[in-house]
């Protein structure tokens, strides 16, 4: 497919009219081989892929962005609509192809591509096809991008981020899945909007399952500092624990009603990715819940399962998980989500 980098050959013959406009200081010298880009590849541009570049460049998050589809005209359209944004971005070199040679020296591969569910389709069924798809996606990310990390969004993004680590031969630290951060998200919202308080003053954590089987914190929320649960019991204020449920049960259902209302979810989870992305390349250390393989962290064992837990993340990739108070309850919870997602995975054959 043809690609449409910048480029500054606009002259007769394709001179490079870059260096009659210019002229050179004195005593220069060449830029270091040691400093170079930030590049970010984002695989499959539909709407959570296009949404997911679409904010890494608002978010001056690449110096290089890579897009690759199986559609080589939608992908075409969707670069060039980028490209004709150049003046109202930072400059970032958009390229875009159907073979993933386009991809080579990665820092950050974001998949997003995956089947969509047919009407009566079984989840095992749909499975397979996206175990099929991964097949022809990630080995030759790895390929060109020996060094990168792989973020997988696509669902169910638990047994996808196994998928791909197995495909890959990454180190586990290097395939993360965007898991419940955006849960986590619409959690804090939730709570906010309940105290009317702004979320980024919310710590709450879901974890688990990125879906039915995942696991509200309830016990660690904090707001501006003071835990929540214990405050309401010494001032002997009374909640009841089916409010709670209802919350998460409402975080749970969040995407299903966007998609009955506008078809699809997008904009959240681009926000989602990027976010994760900044922490990542810029190696920022913050604390997400993200997919990653969790054997060995709160009594789950049975296989190499891989579920959201609250993760800090940097220029390594999973820089470790945080040793988060768990009650018992909580912890029955996530040892299920762990078993619902294993059963899962015993079934795909890899």
């Amino acid at each position: 497919m043809h690609k449409t980098p910048s480029g500054s050959s606009l002259g007769p013959g394709g001179l490079d009219l870059s260096q009659a406009f210019f002229k050179p200081i004195n005593n220069t010298e060449s830029p270091s081989p040691t400093k170079r880009n930030t590049k970010i590849s984002v695989i499959g541009t539909g709407n959570v892929g296009m949404a997911i570049a679409q904010t890494i460049l608002t978010q001056d998050l690449a110096d290089e962005l890579a897009l690759v589809d199986a559609k080589p005209d939608k992908l075409r359209g969707e670069m060039l609509d980028l490209q004709h944004a150049a003046a109202f971005l930072p400059r970032t070199k958009i390229l875009a192809s159907v073979d993933y040679s386009v991809t080579a020296g990665s820092d950050l591969c974001i998949v997003t591509a995956g089947a969509r569910q047919i009407p009566e389709e079984s989840r095992l069924n749909l499975l397979q096809r996206n175990l099929a798809l991964f097949k022809a996606i990630i080995p030759p990310l790895v390929k060109y991008s020996p060094d990168c990390i792989l973020m997988i969004v696509s669902n169910p993004v638990d047994v996808l981020t196994y998928v791909a680590w197995k495909l890959s031969g990454l180190p586990s630290n290097r395939v993360i899945g965007s898991g419940t951060n955006l849960d986590s998200s619409r959690f804090r919202f939730l709570i906010a909007d309940h105290l009317d308080v702004n979320a980024q003053d919310v710590q709450a954590y879901i974890i688990g399952e990125h879906g039915d089987s995942s696991v509200a914190l309830w016990s660690s929320i904090s707001v501006g500092g003071v835990p929540i649960l214990s405050f309401l019991e010494k001032q002997q204020i009374a909640y009841e624990k089916e409010t709670l449920e209802e919350i998460h049960k409402t975080v749970v259902n969040s995407a299903y009603e966007v998609i009955s209302l506008k078809g699809y979810t997008s904009w959240a989870i681009g926000y989602s990715a990027a976010n994760l992305a900044r922490s990542i390349l810029r190696d920022q250390r913050k604390i997400h819940p993200v997919t990653v393989l969790a054997k060995g962290f709160y009594g789950i064992d049975g296989g190499d399962v891989f579920l959201s837990l609250p993760a800090m993340l940097g220029r390594g990739g999973v820089l470790g998980v945080t040793n988060i108070h768990l009650n018992g309850e909580e912890t029955q919870r996530l040892r299920h989500s762990a078993k619902t997602i294993l059963e899962v995975q015993s079934q795909l054959g890899i």
